[in-house]
């Protein structure tokens, strides 16, 4: 038993003392602190950022089209200003005499940074407004077209409603927005907390999901991928000859594969204390005040489900990865060789992503019972629909089923596979030699 805790802290200090794997950490806690303040970053270089309107001109012409196109400009600066954030600002200038001059004046204050574009009407339509054109530099400028429109509309609405003699009240009520709170209840004996959830928690809910997938996705993946590489090569550096001589190779197999269970650990709570410290920030926690979203109501249970999955995932996949690495001497073999168990995962994870608008559906109801694919697929369910709890007990009783049959299996390739060298060995020669060791 010494023997193997001496693999476990062996892989454990190796790990650590590496450059790649220290640089590798740095790098992603990093990425996760740009991830955490990506909205406050963007805004300290986007001069037409949220709050701050787009200047767009017009002609304040009193003849012709342009005269009532004019018009029409005017009462879409009364719209804006009548908002609390406007995010168009309607500047007028003075008729110049022609058209051709007119749009000269207009490009003219574009390229003085005035405004950003400017808007052109021709002859009525059938709705009784101007043809309108939004002129500006920028190829797709589909945010300021969309308002542009809504803002129109709203104003040809008016101008009809004030034809046909209807009073201000009416019109207010007319125009009074009528809302439908959607809530999440909690019908039945799920696995998350009772309590009615609102929009903007169920929103969180959805954001951590998405977050914990991820960092269970990446956890599984990297350490698997780590378990391989190293058995890998030792075998084609040949120390894998020496390593038996004094460690079984089951000790040598079950020690990695715990070793970098503690390394994949650590890294994720590293990574969400990062995360952690990042939102608390002040200009995090405005944004999330700003949103309505209160992080204190996240259930904890949440938590311990994933890590639960967190270890069964890993474990899984884990051994896998192990009884692969134990089949290949070069290391430029191993990516071919672990590709299906890493089409499989990733599979498995966009079926986790792109769900998040379904949870309900028949596809993550059966793949949160796959092995595979539970440790992501229920997770999302977990914190979207809350299951039943029988679901979850069965799910992750599944799971350790096949995980005590897939570590049972591997350990048997492993034993087999650590001192085949030469070519990959096919599933026949596999199979016989298994044959031979018991496990």
């Amino acid at each position: 038993m010494n023997s193997f805790w001496t693999v476990v802290g062996f892989t454990i200090r190796s790990k650590l003392r590496g450059k790649a794997f220290l640089i590798t950490t740095l790098i992603m806690v990093i990425i996760l602190c740009i991830g955490s303040n990506l909205p406050s970053i963007i805004s300290l270089f986007d001069k037409d950022g949220p709050g701050k309107a787009t200047a767009i001109g017009y002609i304040q012409a009193e003849q012709g089209n342009a005269a009532e196109g004019a018009a029409i400009a005017k009462q879409l600066q009364a719209y804006y200003e009548s908002q609390a954030v406007p995010d168009i600002k309607l500047i007028g200038y003075p008729d110049a005499g022609s058209p051709e001059q007119n749009e000269a004046e207009l490009k003219q204050a574009i390229v003085d940074k005035k405004i950003k574009g400017y808007l052109t009407f021709g002859e009525k339509t059938a709705n009784g407004l101007p043809a309108v054109s939004y002129n500006s530099e920028k190829l797709m400028a589909g945010s300021v077209s969309t308002s542009l429109a809504s803002a129109l509309q709203v104003v040809n609405v008016n101008r009809i409603l004030q034809d046909s003699g209807i009073s201000e009240q009416q019109k207010a009520l007319l125009f009074t927005p009528v809302e439908v709170e959607s809530v999440k209840i909690k019908a039945g004996s799920g696995v998350g907390k009772g309590d009615d959830k609102t929009p903007e928690e169920q929103g969180v809910d959805i954001g951590l999901a998405t977050v914990i997938s991820l960092m269970l996705f990446m956890g599984i993946m990297i350490t698997g991928q780590m378990i391989a590489s190293e058995i890998t090569s030792e075998k084609s550096s040949r120390v894998m000859e020496l390593l038996v001589t004094s460690v079984a190779p089951l000790k040598q197999m079950f020690g990695k594969i715990i070793g970098m269970c503690i390394i994949g650990l650590g890294q994720i709570v590293l990574y969400g204390i990062v995360i952690g410290i990042n939102l608390s920030l002040p200009n995090n926690q405005n944004a999330l005040q700003d949103m309505n979203l209160n992080l204190n109501k996240v259930d904890p249970l949440l938590f311990m489900y994933a890590i639960i999955y967190y270890l069964l995932g890993y474990f899984l996949y884990a051994t896998l990865y192990a009884a692969i690495g134990s089949t290949v001497s070069r290391t430029e073999d191993l990516g071919q060789a672990v590709m299906p168990i890493t089409m499989v995962s990733l599979v498995s994870f966009y079926i986790s992503s792109f769900s998040a608008s379904t949870p309900d559906s028949m596809l993550v109801t059966v793949a949160s019972y796959v092995p595979f694919s539970a440790p992501y697929v229920m997770m999302l369910r977990i914190a979207l629909v809350d299951p039943p709890v029988w679901e979850v007990l069965v799910s992750i009783a599944i799971m350790v089923v096949f995980i005590l049959a897939a570590g049972w299996i591997s350990a048997k390739i492993y034993r087999t596979g650590v001192l085949m060298y030469g070519k990959r060995p096919s599933i026949k020669e596999i199979r016989k030699a298994m044959k031979a060791f018991k496990v």
